[in-house]
């Protein structure tokens, strides 16, 4: 957790103009000397603003989205729209579902780390540790034993006999490979319905001597229809959300 501290800080340090480096050196220096471990509030407010930078890549990695946005790409794909509904809608709904299904995590964060850091009784680190647990607990309840055994073999670890021996930068690809695998799983089980509509519709059209015609063209409103009337939205979201699995 030291060593992310200071690639934040050092991060935003690289990025600023060179009349700051000076001040926020000195600012780092003097809160190192007098406090030891302990940050001024200057730089703890520098290192927030810096890690802000990093919240799109945290949501993508870190939650529940990536599932999520790629089912729903998948979804227009097999309805056979190309560009409805946007890419803007999909990433809004992802992203909406996404703080929804992961509200357990966000709480515990909110009440064990950023309440009592904002009451000042722990310090930043100690607020950024509580807060890893949670979401670290999500993520392992997510990952598939495979892809972890398969991303430690690539990085040259031994096997890790416990979960908490997890280095965050194996669990983390670990977690987006089970992602995917999953994601790609209901992708295939949602395309498999509107494959058999385009399957049929093609048969009939080619009986019926219509070659010329496109078969997607035909088969686009019956399953628009089809989609509709069985609450499609409300069934996808439904199945997506249960398959997280959030533990108390």
């Amino acid at each position: 957790m030291m060593i992310l501290t200071y690639f934040i800080a050092g991060a935003s340090l690289a990025l600023m103009p060179n009349t700051v480096h000076a001040e926020a050196l000195t600012i780092l220096t003097e809160s190192q000397t007098s406090e030891g471990n302990e940050y001024s509030v200057k730089l703890q407010i520098l290192i927030l603003m810096t890690m802000l930078s990093f919240v799109p890549a945290f949501v993508i990695m870190c939650t529940s989205f990536t599932r999520i946005v790629i089912v729903l790409a998948i979804l227009r794909q097999a309805l056979g729209l190309q560009q409805t509904p946007p890419n803007q809608v999909l990433v809004g709904i992802a992203l909406i579902f996404t703080l929804l299904i992961m509200r357990p995590v966000w709480t515990s964060i909110y009440d064990k780390a950023y309440l009592p850091y904002s009451q000042d009784e722990i310090t930043l680190e100690q607020s950024i540790a509580i807060a890893e647990v949670p979401l670290r607990r999500y993520m392992l309840d997510q990952t598939q034993r495979k892809a972890l055994e398969q991303v430690t073999k690539i990085a040259g670890e031994s096997a890790l006999a416990t979960d908490k021996e997890i280095p965050f930068l194996i669990l983390l690809p670990a977690y987006l490979l089970s992602e995917l695998k999953v994601a790609f799983q209901i992708g295939f089980m949602l395309f498999l319905p509107f494959l058999v509509i385009d399957l049929v519709v093609a048969s009939v059209l080619m009986s019926m001597g219509m070659m010329m015609l496109s078969p997607l063209i035909v088969s686009l409103p019956f399953k628009l229809l089809i989609f509709v009337v069985v609450d499609g939205w409300g069934l996808l979201m439904g199945s997506l959300a249960s398959s997280f699995w959030i533990s108390a």
